[in-house]
């Protein structure tokens, strides 16, 4: 029995029967449950930090740099693995996560007006980039030179946040919630990845992603500061 790519009939067949399914069939279910399962989490997992800036009407200690190349990592990331013709539980999350990643960089340029002339050099070169790339309509060559790249990307999208969050000696509007969930997606993709026998290309990146998310998460517990309680009326 098949649901979504996941068999489910080397696991119940034997439970049937009194028996403990196999090892590798576990295993793989396993995988394939906690893929679908970031790719669930994903359709969400900005959304806190997207509504912390909307609710503060503040992108104070953002490092809009990261962001910015959060959204290109992405965009590599789910057009390579749509080339490399990879399971969707592998990858899903990349689609939700660019759109999101989009939409909180379209939040923070409008809390940082006025925005300059190179901002929307920057979006307009994107727009007309992204499509060709997320097409596949790229030198193979020079897709695997972008994906290589795509590591380095996400490494330094989060070095200037980790940077500026040691700096200031706050995480400013960072949500915790998005980082949290970035960093135990991070981690369970590992497992998966491994299962999926994806590229080490693949592999690579989640690890990468485990670092620096719990990088910036052991920051927002080191700088969170409690609320000041108020006053008592008397």
């Amino acid at each position: 029995m098949k649901i979504l790519g996941i068999d489910f009939g080397c696991v119940l067949e034997p439970l049937s029967n009194a028996q403990f399914p196999e090892k590798d069939c576990l295993l793989s279910l396993i995988s394939k449950i906690l893929g679908y399962s970031i790719v669930a989490a994903s359709t969400i997992v900005k959304v806190p930090q997207i509504s912390k800036i909307l609710r503060h009407k503040s992108v104070r200690g953002l490092s809009v740099l990261a962001f910015e190349l959060e959204v290109i990592g992405y965009t590599i990331a789910l057009a390579y693995c749509l080339h490399k013709g990879l399971p969707f539980s592998a990858f899903g999350e990349y689609a939700f996560l660019l759109i999101q990643a989009i939409i909180l960089v379209a939040i923070i340029y409008y809390y940082s007006r006025p925005v300059g002339t190179i901002t929307w050099i920057k979006a307009l070169l994107y727009c007309a980039v992204a499509p060709t790339v997320l097409a596949g309509q790229v030198n193979p060559v020079l897709f695997e030179a972008l994906y290589a790249s795509q590591h380095a990307i996400f490494l330094c999208a989060r070095i200037p946040q980790i940077w500026a969050n040691f700096s200031n000696k706050s995480t400013g509007q960072l949500s915790a919630v998005t980082f949290f969930m970035n960093f135990a997606g991070s981690i369970v993709r590992v497992f998966t990845s491994i299962q999926e026998k994806a590229p080490v290309t693949v592999l690579l990146g989640s690890l990468i992603g485990m670092m620096t998310n719990g990088t910036i998460m052991t920051q927002i517990a080191l700088y969170h500061k409690p609320s000041a309680k108020k006053e008592k009326v008397r």
